[in-house]
């Protein structure tokens, strides 16, 4: 048997990986429609991180303040920062009553350690049930509190939400990070959705303190910089006690990075916790990642060589055809439609990249969170 047929033998295995992948996984949730669960509002409590965000929360802040809920507060924790955060804060807590200040201190044995500032804001807030949002973060509408808090139930203690990024002209960055941000949150809701929840983001989602205290809070991840989000959910989530939320209204808006380094950064935290996920996420996660860097790697080499070149052809154009019906879909439903025709082309870009900064942290790890 020679080299070509066996590499034409593995890009057939390859593509039929990536087909049940899609189909078996990804396809249920792309054409799942959002379940809108407006009910009496319980109380919330809203909680804001942030460190070195002034600007950010001068904008934002007034978008929770003037929700339609009636019945929430609003807990901003300053994490040890060093611009004008806490005062922005002070400003906020003075003029508004449902505002509550939790300022924290540097402490070298949590420094540059989101976790700890969030156990103290969650440990002050008042309510049950905890909304969490970052600082950049601006809700799409005035009723993300109602559409959010809606999902919880008596059997449903956690809520996943949709952290979009805002849209910019003319940027293909912007394009690669909003196309990662629809991948990532196809696979995840798509999974929660099939019963196996494995992250969630922090721009975005809301779980009961309960749940938290019960679980010892983030003490079983506490020494990993990242992970307040994804570990814990990881840690907590089970096929009936989390919810889906994605209607529009639900929706956070983030500004993203404007430059690849800053982005190359920030993924570079957020990668390093993959490797805590329990281990049946691990392998289906690292396959998905691994067939897709083989379908480009083993195509474009056959088609370059001239192998069989008409059923390669074939094989990439159903691949593509398959991929484009769920992300199609889902990038519909978040309404990111300019990414659908640019797919196959920013996959490519996000896999290298995404292949350089596994890397990367190989040789070393994020140190702090900001």
């Amino acid at each position: 048997m020679t080299l070509y047929l066996l590499l034409f033998y593995a890009f057939i295995a390859v593509v039929s990986v990536q087909i049940i992948y899609y189909l078996s996984f990804l396809f249920s949730f792309s054409i799942k429609r959002a379940d809108k669960q407006l009910k009496k509002h319980i109380p919330i409590s809203v909680i804001v991180c942030a460190k070195n965000e002034a600007e950010n929360l001068k904008k934002n802040i007034p978008l929770i303040i003037n929700q339609e809920y009636s019945n929430f507060e609003i807990v901003l924790v300053n994490d040890s920062s060093f611009d004008d955060t806490l005062e922005v804060m002070k400003t906020f807590e003075a003029d508004n009553l449902n505002i509550k200040l939790v300022d924290v201190k540097t402490n070298e044995a949590f420094w540059g350690n989101k976790k700890y500032a969030l156990t103290l804001g969650i440990k002050a807030s008042k309510h049950d049930f905890l909304v969490f949002t970052d600082a950049d973060c601006a809700p799409n509408s005035k009723h993300w509190l109602e559409h959010m808090s809606g999902h919880f139930s008596n059997k449903k203690s956690i809520v996943l939400g949709y952290g979009a990024y805002a849209k910019k002209r003319f940027s293909f960055l912007n394009k690669l990070i909003r196309y990662e941000t629809v991948m990532t949150a196809l696979q995840y809701f798509s999974y929660a959705n099939m019963g196996s929840p494995y992250m969630g983001v922090g721009r975005n989602m809301a779980y009961r303190k309960e749940l938290f205290f019960n679980n010892s809070g983030f003490n079983n991840h506490m020494s990993i910089k990242s992970g307040d989000d994804d570990l814990f959910i990881n840690e907590v989530a089970n096929s009936s006690n989390t919810a889906l939320c994605f209607t529009k209204d639900s929706f956070t808006i983030s500004e993203p990075k404007t430059s690849f380094k800053a982005w190359i950064l920030q993924k570079r935290r957020h990668i390093s916790t993959a490797s805590f996920y329990k281990l049946k996420h691990q392998f289906l996660l690292g396959l998905f990642f691994s067939t897709q860097l083989l379908f480009w790697i083993l195509g474009i080499s056959l088609l370059a060589i001239g192998f069989s070149w008409h059923w390669i052809v074939a094989l990439i154009s159903l691949r593509f055809l398959i991929q484009w019906l769920c992300f199609g879909f889902t990038a519909k439903k978040f309404g990111e439609v300019d990414l659908i025709i640019l797919a196959p082309i920013l996959e490519l870009f996000l896999i290298t990249t995404q292949l350089s900064i596994f890397i990367a942290n190989l040789i070393s790890k994020p140190k702090h969170w900001k």
